[in-house]
This record gives C-alpha cells, sequence and structure tokens, in this order.
C-alpha cells in the first residue's frame, strides 16, 4: 500500500511538472495534425511513417530553444525580434504568423463541425461553428491562466484514441519497423506537397511563439522575476522546461506515428487512399469498436470527441500565439493572467483572428482539404522563422550563459535545411 502511494505521488509529482511542453506537444496533433497524418498513410501507406522518426529530435530541438527563448529572457521570441532586428523584419515575422495561425483556426474550426456533423447529421453547420467559436471564446477570455492551462493539459488526453487503436489491430510490425527507420523519397508534387504538410504540423510557426510566450506566463506564475522583469534562472528550471518538453514532443510524435500507422492498415490497405470527409477519417478508427453493436457510431462518436477536444486545445494556441505576437510587436500588455480591461489588445487580437478564422469556413472550402493545405502553409512559413530562432538562442548578448550550444545549433540548422529543402522541392515540382 506505502509503495502504490509512493508511486502515485510520484505520478501526481510528474503531471504537476508538466506545463508548457505537453500542451504545445498536445496542439500540434490538432485537427489539421490528424487530417494530414491521416492523408499521409491513406495515400502513401507506410511510406512516409519515417518521418515522425526523424522529426522528434528536430522538434524537441526547436520547442526548447522557443521554450529557454522565454524562460531564460522573460520575453516572447516577437518582443526580442522588436528589440534586435528591423521593423521589416518585425511586421514580417508577425504577419506569418497571424495569417497562418488564422488560416489555421478556420480549418480547424471547419474540422470541429463536420466531425459534429457526423454525430448530428441534421444541425447547422453555422449554428456548431459559431457555438464552438463562441465557446471557446468564452474559455480563453474569461479564465485565468492557471485554470485554462490545467483544462489544456487534460484535453491532451483525447489524443489516446489512435495509439489504442494501434494496438488492436492487426499490424505488419516488421514492415512499420522497416518503414519507421528507413527513409523513403518520391521526387513527385503529391509525395512533396503531403511531407511539407507534415513538416509545417509538426513544426509549426504557432507552437514556436505560444512555447515561448507560456514559458513567459510561468516565470510571471513563479514569481522568479527581478524588478527589471528579467528571469532569475536556474539549472532546475532548464531542467523542468527540457522534461516538460521532450516530454510533449515525444507524446506528440508518439500519436504522429500511431495516426500514420492506423491511417495505413486500417484506410491504404483497404483501398482508401484519399481522405474527403471527416466520416472517411473516422473509419481509421473503426476497429477500435469493431466488434462492439453500432460500430460505425461508435467509431464517428470517439474521432468527433478527439477533433473536437484537440481544437478546443488547439485554437486558442493559435490565436493566443498570434495575440501574443502582435501585442509584443506594439508594446501592448499580454498575458492570459489579465482581465480583458487590463489587456483589451491582447484580447481583441485573440478574438479577431478567432472570428476571421470562423469566417473563413463560409467561402466554400472543403473543411478536411482545407486541413492539409493549413498545414503545407505552415510549412512554407516555418523557415524563415526557424532562422530567426536559430539566431536568437544562440545570440550570447541575449541569452546569456544559456546560449544554444554546438548541438542544439547543429539540429536547428538540420531543421532549417530540411524543411526549406522540402518547400523549395515542393514548388519546383508543381506541375510536373
Amino acid at each position: 500500500m506505502k509503495k502504490e502511494t509512493e508511486v502515485a505521488a510520484k505520478v501526481k509529482g510528474f503531471w504537476r511538472k508538466l506545463g508548457p511542453g505537453l500542451v504545445t506537444g498536445a496542439a500540434d496533433d490538432d485537427p489539421s495534425g490528424i487530417a494530414t497524418y491521416s492523408q499521409t498513410g491513406a495515400q502513401f501507406g507506410y511510406g512516409q511513417l519515417w518521418t515522425a522518426l526523424y522529426m522528434l529530435p528536430l522538434m524537441i530541438a526547436v520547442q526548447e530553444a522557443c521554450a529557454r527563448i522565454g524562460l531564460v529572457t522573460g520575453k516572447g521570441i516577437t518582443t526580442i525580434v522588436k528589440e534586435r532586428y528591423s521593423k521589416g523584419v518585425l511586421y514580417t515575422v508577425v504577419g506569418l504568423v497571424v495569417v497562418a495561425n488564422t488560416i489555421n483556426i478556420g480549418a480547424d474550426l471547419g474540422a470541429m463541425t463536420a466531425a459534429a456533423q457526423l454525430l448530428v447529421p441534421s444541425a447547422s453547420f453555422i449554428l456548431l461553428t459559431l457555438m464552438f467559436t463562441g465557446i471557446i471564446l468564452l474559455l480563453e477570455v474569461y479564465t485565468n491562466y492557471k485554470v485554462y492551462s490545467k483544462i489544456l493539459k487534460w484535453l491532451a488526453i483525447t489524443l489516446l484514441a489512435y495509439p489504442i487503436t494501434l494496438f488492436i489491430v492487426q499490424q505488419p510490425w516488421g514492415t512499420i519497423l522497416k518503414a519507421t527507420v528507413i527513409p523513403h523519397f518520391e521526387f513527385s508534387f503529391a509525395f512533396l506537397f503531403i511531407i511539407t504538410g507534415v513538416l509545417g504540423t509538426t513544426i509549426s510557426p504557432y507552437m514556436f511563439f505560444w512555447e515561448s510566450s507560456q514559458e513567459v506566463e510561468e516565470d510571471k506564475e513563479k514569481k522568479i522575476l527581478d524588478k527589471s522583469g528579467t528571469p532569475q534562472i536556474s539549472d532546475i528550471s532548464i531542467r523542468r522546461m527540457r522534461t516538460d518538453n521532450t516530454f510533449g514532443m515525444l507524446f506528440s510524435e508518439f500519436a504522429t506515428w500511431s495516426i500514420i500507422v492506423v491511417g495505413a492498415t486500417v484506410l491504404h490497405n483497404s483501398g482508401v487512399k484519399n481522405i474527403n470527409t471527416a466520416a472517411d477519417a473516422a473509419k481509421a478508427i473503426e476497429p477500435l469498436v469493431h466488434s462492439f453493436p453500432h460500430a460505425g457510431f461508435l467509431s464517428k462518436l470517439i474521432f468527433s470527441i478527439g477533433i473536437i477536444g484537440l481544437g478546443m486545445l488547439a485554437i486558442p494556441v493559435l490565436s493566443g500565439s498570434a495575440a501574443y505576437s502582435v501585442a509584443n510587436a506594439f508594446n501592448w500588455k499580454a498575458s492570459l493572467n489579465l482581465k480583458f480591461r487590463q489587456a483589451k489588445g491582447f484580447y481583441t487580437i485573440i478574438i479577431a483572428a478567432t472570428v476571421v478564422g470562423l469566417l473563413l469556413n463560409f467561402i466554400g472550402v472543403n473543411p478536411v482539404k482545407a486541413l492539409v493545405y493549413a498545414a503545407v502553409l505552415n510549412g512554407v512559413a516555418a523557415v524563415p522563422l526557424l532562422f530567426l530562432v536559430l539566431k536568437i538562442s544562440s545570440d550570447e548578448k541575449i541569452m546569456g550563459e544559456f546560449k544554444s550550444k554546438a548541438i542544439s545549433k547543429t539540429i536547428l540548422w538540420i531543421t532549417f535545411i530540411a524543411m526549406g529543402a522540402a518547400a523549395v522541392a515542393m514548388f519546383f515540382t508543381i506541375g510536373k
């Protein structure tokens, strides 16, 4: 009994240590991520499964650098860009983040609505999108950071549907292991389009700005800022951040790997090569409940809960990171701990980005296709932003003793080159 209590206490203690890293990792597998990874598995089988393994160290390094910037400086990335670079660079950074995030918000809202309509086909698309938008804005604007961060952490659990399905379905483990370790390439637009989307929905601009800003929020929450606003950072703080970040990215990439495997085994191997609707994507987890009565409905229910839950998690991250970026650029107060009247500009950007995203759903774009296109846009936008993260995290004048060391810089350069090459190759193959 004593041992069980000790184990429970350790688990609870570890869970308490998790924060920005876990939330960012889970938000990475948003509806856009699920759609892109499912499409990857359906279209190419296990052909792009290796990306989950090789992206993991890249993802950990990028997000660790972003988190370290926020933790060490007590400032968001946009604030540092404003202090160190020209207005042209600043406005380009803010513009890329706001545009990419707003489009992603629209795609995620559309996906949540399409998922809800699987359960209630007669429900109005307009009313559902308005309802989801209203709920998300109420939570984000009217709850404080401490409460809201706890809600976000628990929503991360909805990702588990895919790993559970993974181990229920009979898998060709030898083929899967080989495909996980040995890269497979096809120099075609379709292959490079999807792989750019996979990179973009995994190493996304909004994650850079969100995790760095949330580390600043953590600094404020723990009251470790001195009178000048500079955090008093210890090696323990850095270790806590790295543990949180590494666990969050591992959790995210395991979910990514699971989604691709499930998509390949259940959809591709059954002849489903393209996912055009939410119902198509829901079929991927039908084996989870195949022996139950009404298996088709149950799979749609689980899929819908996952999409809606992760949308509730990701959309505030998307709008929040856009708001931090704009607010920092114009010296507005920016914190989820502040009331609306205390940070009107910050919350106005959150509301505006979410509402514009909502309106994008009324221009006739297929919600599932929009998710994949949003992921590809993120893959292109991430390239210049990665270069800035690399420069800032390696600058001794900004980071002091906590600047990026050789391993971190090497992995960041590899990430920048890989994502840049994928984007260039995709554009090069258009029409071929």
